[in-house]
């Protein structure tokens, strides 16, 4: 028995020293963890358990036979997060660049299938340079299979990404098929096709960087969710990410103790919407007012700004946050602004997750841009997606909402729950200037002095409509607040809304404008 304990140790050393000491020196010389480092800073300390620790390739073209490594370039296994159940991947870049042949496939993919039947998260750390080319077909099946997964997974089990290094080619369609992305600066990619392609078939000059780094692809794809400062902040963000989720689709979002008062009134609120209908103001201003502690963790921060989207909780409870942001084009709905929103809203629908609307939208963002790009289909996502979300959804109107986009912003018209307003709600088809101008245009024209006239009519408007009463009297919506009283308020909404119980008509899936 005792050789067959060393025999054991032996194997296990193997298997846990990856591609080499020179490889693994030369990972830590870029600044990156390796894959083991990162499943352990991942995990609760002492609770992963690891799965096919022993397995190798079965490739025997191109010498392959003589080069096997114990694992196969992936570690696969399950642990806790928070005491919570996880399984986990992490790609080993010192093992064949960390590629993905027919056996690493079959790996992760028995991690998903078995995450997926005990309903737990499945977290991926991707690190590699992509297909196992000496593996030819195989190793593009082994991605076709994981991608299954991954949809197969969607809304029933929350998928966490993070790209610790490149990712690229048809590897890239694994993560953007999870909920959410992780990205490291400086030390991580995505893109389909790399620069040298590029250069050779567009003649564009691009470096890996430019191309599909962090925060390209935080602030202007709006493929990446998150931008990590290096390894340890990016495994620290998926660990805190998971406290907001449940672990799936049938279990409520964690409920944390809380010593917040309930009641918390805050004066601050009353200050913070400006009375000049057309002056910014930051509506993250307002959220952390509200929330638990005053703390918001913010998804997607650096893409579509004009829109907010984030985790924070109330009452010790997790709910997904939405709003206008007046800070960024005013708060106008454009095409990146309805992607953003629409996907969250799906996102937290799927795992139970109460919404909380803020809304100050004077309306979709106009011009050609938006127009040819799509804006009627791709707002229409924001719109499709509140329209089907049957979990508790509170509304607080702050200021301006305006023609379709205050039907869009989870309005009564759309199953919001309950709709609230400040006293500076302006609730209309169109601000009292436009307004104006159309439906008395001939009355300007003839006055003596139309601009003067102009400005009358307006102020006439804004008075009679531009206000919350006339939305109040038809019960689109439901109580005007002191903005004061708002935490009050939406606490005791979601309180009452606890056990809600809405469904869909029943379909194979509807068919969202895509």
């Amino acid at each position: 028995m005792k050789d067959k304990i060393e025999e054991l140790k032996d194997k296990e050393k193997e298997a846990e020293i990856g591609g080499g000491q020179a490889r693994i020196d030369r990972q830590h010389k870029l600044g990156k963890l390796t894959a083991r480092e990162r499943m352990d800073l991942l995990l609760d300390k002492g609770t992963f358990v690891e799965m096919d620790k022993f397995v190798v390739h079965h490739c025997t073209d191109f010498g392959m036979e003589d080069k096997k490594f114990l694992g196969d370039g992936v570690i696969t296994g399950y642990g806790k997060i928070n005491n919570r159940l996880v399984f986990a991947f992490a790609q080993d870049f010192t093992v064949f660049g960390g590629s993905l042949g027919m056996v690493h496939a079959k790996k992760i993919c028995k991690i998903m299938d078995r995450a997926l039947e005990v309903g737990a998260p499945v977290i991926g750390l991707n690190d590699s340079g992509g297909a196992r080319i000496q593996e030819g077909v195989e190793s593009l099946a082994g991605y076709a299979d994981i991608f299954l997964r991954n949809v197969l997974s969607s809304g029933v089990i929350p998928q966490i990404s993070a790209i610790m290094g490149p990712c690229a080619g048809g590897a890239v369609y694994s993560p953007t098929m999870t909920d959410f992305i992780v990205m490291v600066k400086g030390n991580s990619y995505m893109f389909i096709t790399g620069p040298d392609v590029i250069k050779q078939v567009t003649h564009e000059e691009v470096t890996l960087e430019e191309l599909g780094g962090a925060m390209v692809h935080n602030s202007t794809s709006g493929v990446a969710h998150f931008a990590a400062e290096d390894g340890h902040q990016c495994l620290e963000m998926v660990r805190e990410l998971l406290g907001f989720l449940p672990s799936n689709n049938m279990e409520d979002p964690p409920r944390i103790a809380f010593d917040d008062p309930v009641d918390r009134r805050e004066s601050a609120l009353r200050g913070i919407v400006p009375e000049n209908p057309n002056k910014p103001y930051d509506i993250k201003d307002v959220v952390r007012l509200v929330v638990d502690d005053g703390y918001f963790f913010e998804v997607h921060e650096h893409f579509a700004q004009n829109i907010v989207v984030g985790f924070a909780r109330l009452a010790g409870g997790s709910v997904g946050i939405v709003g206008n942001q007046p800070n960024v084009l005013a708060g106008c709905l454009d095409i990146d602004a309805s992607l953003k929103g629409g996907r969250f809203v799906r996102f937290c629908d799927c795992f139970n997750i109460p919404l909380l609307t803020f809304v100050d939208v004077p309306g979709f963002l106009p011009g050609t841009a938006q127009e040819w790009g799509g804006i009627i289909k791709h707002g229409a996502k924001l719109l499709y997606a509140y329209c089907e979300s049957t979990v508790p959804r509170v509304t607080v109107i702050t200021r301006k909402a305006y023609g379709g986009a205050y039907d869009v912003m989870s309005s009564k018209h759309i199953r919001g729950d309950i709709n609230f307003a400040y006293p500076t709600a302006e609730i209309a088809v169109m601000g009292p200037e436009g307004a104006v101008n159309i439906i008395a245009r001939k009355e300007i024209q003839e006055a003596e002095d139309p601009e003067a006239e102009r400005k009358k009519l307006a102020e006439d408007y804004r008075e009679k409509f531009a206000n919350p009463y006339r939305a109040t009297e038809l019960g689109f919506i439901d109580e005007v607040i002191r903005p004061e009283d708002t935490r009050q308020r939406v606490i005791g909404a979601f309180e009452m809304l606890q056990g809600k119980r809405q469904t869909n008509p029943p379909k194979k899936h509807g068919n969202i404008p895509l």
